[in-house]
């Protein structure tokens, strides 16, 4: 296979993704819808990352809610990697039908024209998100057993008492890595759709002959991503604060974990699931196995960047965002050989070079807890 169609392909991932797929012989096609959100007002000059590939692939600029834009983008694709999406946790519980039509209705005109007309695709694969798990895994001491913790409720969350809990267990939960076999139990509308992207490839893809594949990617990070955008990455909004000389809010205790993972091992694991007939039918995590909490991430910016600005853990909290999760990335080591060759350390340095080459860029953050203290999503 050597025609690849990448849908989100001038995104921080799809870029990527695109870039190395050319430096490796493939013929690319990227279908994309450049969002204001991500690519800025005019992003031929506002978005470094469409800039990145325009000229380089099959630039298509459309949307994956268009039948007529995807029987563009599908001729003569042999492979299709779905990137597309709207992202972002706490948007996502109030543009609910954006959400929806875009991440599930995308994805299932995709499969449409598939199942009912001719075409060359051999392979799906498709972005799922460690956000379908809703909670990490734990295991309770009292049970002896794996357990996985409903949302954590206002109420608990309101008085400060921010972990978890399990029925029947007095003891605190042990974390422990997030295997794909794991409970799926989304907490937000966003971890719903990519759910359903991921149900829906595998049940229509394998009954009509096509393999399918899906990635369930942790938090993303690395140069290139969008410091502009308030509603996804930790790093970037935390960065754009620092740089504009703010101070940041650590939502909760500061002591909620995830698994970071940098850039360039998720293009490699996702190439190698466009290479690997091993990959067909399977879900894959793709993280580090490390868990890293919101804190250290605060402080490790600051003193990357040498600006010092006040660090507040102020005890609000987002309804609907998790305690932790972490990946258990077993099935892609022993599957693809996949490995990831960035621990933290390195990968947060790199990015904060990147960042200081950069302009610093308007600080959104407040207009967007504004909104969400609006819709009663911010505490």
């Amino acid at each position: 296979m050597k025609r690849i169609l990448v849908t989100g392909g001038a995104g921080f991932i799809g870029s990527n993704l695109s870039l190395k797929l050319l430096s490796k012989g493939y013929e690319v096609t990227v279908l994309d819808n450049l969002s204001k959100q991500i690519h800025g007002e005019c992003p031929d000059v506002t978005s470094p990352l469409y800039n990145s590939v325009k000229n380089r692939v099959n630039f298509i600029l459309g949307s994956v809610t268009s039948r007529e834009d995807w029987l563009q983008a599908l001729d003569g694709v042999e492979c299709v990697v779905h990137l597309a999406a709207e992202t972002g946790t706490g948007q996502s519980m109030y543009e609910i039908q954006k959400y929806v039509d875009v991440n599930i209705g995308g994805t299932a005109l995709l499969l449409d024209i598939l199942t009912n007309t001719k075409h060359s695709v051999k392979k799906v694969i498709v972005a799922e998100s460690r956000a379908i798990y809703g909670e990490g895994r734990y295991y309770s001491d009292d049970l002896n057993e794996y357990v996985y913790p409903a949302e954590r409720l206002d109420e608990d969350m309101r008085k400060g008492d921010f972990e978890v809990k399990y029925p029947g267990c007095r003891k605190p939960l042990r974390l422990v890595g997030t295997t794909e076999e794991s409970l799926v139990h989304p907490t937000s509308v966003y971890g719903i759709t990519k759910q359903v992207q991921g149900q829906l490839v595998h049940l229509v893809c394998s009954s009509i002959g096509i393999a399918p594949v899906s990635y369930r990617y942790q938090n993303v990070y690395g140069p290139g991503q969008s410091l502009s955008n308030p509603y996804t990455g930790i790093l970037s909004i935390f960065s754009t604060r620092i740089k504009n000389g703010n101070g940041i809010n650590i939502f909760e205790d500061g002591k909620e974990t995830r698994d970071f993972v940098y850039i360039a091992d998720v293009v490699d694991a996702t190439i190698l699931g466009i290479e690997k007939e091993e990959a067909n039918g399977h879900v894959f995590n793709v993280g580090t196995g490390v868990a890293i909490d919101v804190l250290t991430v605060a402080n490790t910016l600051i003193e990357k960047y040498g600006i010092k600005v006040p660090v507040a853990i102020s005890g609000n909290y987002r309804l609907g965002d998790i305690r932790h999760n972490y990946a258990d990335i077993t099935a892609a080591r022993t599957i693809l050989g996949f490995e990831p060759k960035w621990n933290f350390s390195d990968g947060i340095g790199k990015f904060c070079k990147w960042v200081n080459e950069q302009e610093v860029q308007e600080d959104k953050y407040e207009d967007s807890i504004e909104e969400m203290k609006r819709k009663g999503l911010y505490k």
